[in-house]
């Protein structure tokens, strides 16, 4: 079953990031950020309602290591997501969120040093073609570095690593039944963010708030797109190792690929092509190992 949530969770976040991208142009990175929680907290705890109607199940019982994992991945998604949009910034959309997708290789190196898990010599192939691949959609050569890029690039990708595991503990640590459990996550990891970007900008930069309130269709869209991808992601996270969901997840470069293209018309030069079908190469060595 987490097969179908991580492809729904990629077409997902492919729309999202697409929207982000266009709502960059007009609203600063904090408000971009905020753009993707500040309408999920009510989708999300309606889901988790409509899953109680549907299959009733235990209330779940925090502790404070559940606590550590969930302030954890709020903090660490309000980071990897400020830090895409402004990568976003530098680069066009498809090469923007395609050196994003550094999570992938990160979270299974991650997965390995510190939550036991063991890759085969074909999985780690596909991890060394990913980070060939970040390589080349950063634009980099070996006599010209493009150390912005690749720095933001791969933070992004580290802070989105690191979010994907502590999710998954979160929702290992809190023991209820699928996908009761991802759901609780889902909901207090969305509702934290919120509460936090709407303090800060309330605080610190008011005017982004209004800018935000002033294109309420472009913010309803990242909120829906990214609920909603998230759900897949949380869920697929708690059936499946996060090494496992994030590079079956790198089908998202070809949604991304195709919305480039076609929808932003965006063009890509033959060292793009090559780095994102490399990421998919490393997607299938370490799906097929």
């Amino acid at each position: 079953m987490w097969i179908p949530f991580t492809l729904l969770a990629a077409f997902m976040q492919a729309w999202r990031n697409a929207f982000q991208k266009q709502l960059s142009k007009e609203v600063k990175v904090a408000g971009v950020t905020l753009a993707r929680f500040i309408w999920a907290s009510p989708l999300a705890a309606l889901y988790l309602w409509a899953l109680y109607q549907w299959q009733p199940a235990p209330l779940p019982q925090f502790d404070e290591r559940f606590a550590g994992f969930v302030i954890g991945a709020a903090l660490a998604q309000i980071l990897a997501t400020g830090l895409m949009v402004k990568l976003f910034m530098l680069r066009n959309y498809a090469i923007g969120a395609g050196l994003a997708k550094s999570e992938a290789v990160l979270a299974a190196v991650l997965g390995v040093i510190f939550f036991s898990e063991v890759l085969s010599p074909l999985a780690w192939l596909g991890v060394a073609l990913g980070g060939g691949a970040v390589f080349l959609l950063s634009g980099a050569s070996l006599r010209q570095l493009s150390w912005p890029v690749m720095l933001l690039g791969l933070g992004s990708g580290l802070a989105f690593a690191l979010t994907s595991l502590w999710v998954r503990q979160a929702s290992l640590v809190l023991g209820l039944p699928f996908p009761h459990g991802a759901a609780w996550v889902l909901l207090l990891v969305i509702v934290l963010q919120t509460v936090l970007l709407l303090l800060w900008l309330g605080l610190k930069d008011q005017p982004t708030l209004r800018a935000l309130w002033q294109r309420p269709k472009l913010t309803l869209l990242v909120s829906v797109c990214s609920c909603v991808g998230s759900v897949g992601w949380f869920t697929a996270m708690s059936l499946e190792s996060v090494a496992l969901v994030k590079t079956l997840g790198q089908v998202e470069v070809l949604f991304m690929l195709l919305i480039s293209s076609f929808i932003l018309k965006e063009k890509l030069v033959r060292n793009d092509h090559l780095g994102l079908a490399l990421i998919v190469v490393a997607a299938i060595c370490v799906m097929w190992a």
